[in-house]
């Protein structure tokens, strides 16, 4: 089953194209990747898969129905949460908080503030945030603020999340700390699409991949077909 797909998604900004003509899918229970060289349009497609942008021409289905052009929080509710290239968080609040946020608005479900809570606990250990709960988010170390971001995703029941460079900034062993992170959100049975710059990361993770360069998709397919795609290296890798 395909969870998302995008057919001749187009974007413009000030008369020049960020997204052209991006087809794109992402099957039930993938981990899909999305690289390219800065100012390629990884997080503008990003945008308009979650509603931060309407495209200007094609469509997005999310689930089977066309999601292209409703409000953020509307897509969120149905199933798809995301992340932030630079993370945003309530940097005032206690982690955990945080996190309840997410289970108390982002599902059209009602919950308690003490079941909100309680998941937010359970999630916040899924993740691997091993600090106390209470500590204001703003005093994090980065890779625990980008935990707490994930957590609060998760905490809206989604059956898809959108990461976008979770693992930017971060040490060769949060990266694998991060790696293994995504998939075992995999193996919750969330979908994962995930932009990512580290590019050992993307390719020990992800099923399938695509590339998009100037705005267009140049190449998709498995981590191996991209890594040895003479378009790929000529573009993105600079060989």
């Amino acid at each position: 089953m395909r969870m998302l797909e995008g057919e001749k998604v187009t974007k413009y900004f000030g008369g020049l194209a960020a997204v052209s003509q991006v087809d794109f899918y992402v099957e039930q229970g993938e981990i899909f990747g999305l690289i390219g060289p800065n100012g390629a349009g990884k997080t503008t497609l990003f945008n308009l898969i979650s509603g931060a942008f309407t495209p200007k021409s094609g469509v997005i289905k999310f689930k089977g129905k066309r999601i292209s052009g409703l409000k953020p929080y509307k897509i969120c509710r149905m199933g798809m949460a995301r992340t932030f290239q630079e993370v945003k968080i309530f940097g005032n609040v206690p982690a955990v908080q945080n996190v309840a946020l997410g289970a108390l608005f982002g599902t059209p479900k009602s919950v308690s503030t003490a079941e909100a809570t309680k998941e937010a606990e359970e999630l916040l250990d899924f993740v691997g945030f091993a600090v106390p709960k209470n500590i204001p988010a703003g005093g994090l170390t980065l890779v625990n603020q980008k935990r707490v971001e994930i957590a609060r995703a998760l905490a809206t029941k989604a059956d898809m999340l959108l990461l976008d460079e979770v693992m930017a900034g971060l040490t060769p062993t949060e990266t694998a700390e991060a790696m293994e992170l995504v998939k075992r959100i995999r193996d919750r049975g969330v979908t994962v699409f995930l932009i990512e710059h580290v590019m050992r990361a993307i390719m020990g993770v992800c099923d399938r991949i695509m590339v998009l360069h100037h705005g267009e998709k140049i190449a998709d397919g498995t981590p191996q077909e991209i890594s040895t795609s003479k378009k790929v290296i000529e573009v993105y890798l600079g060989e």
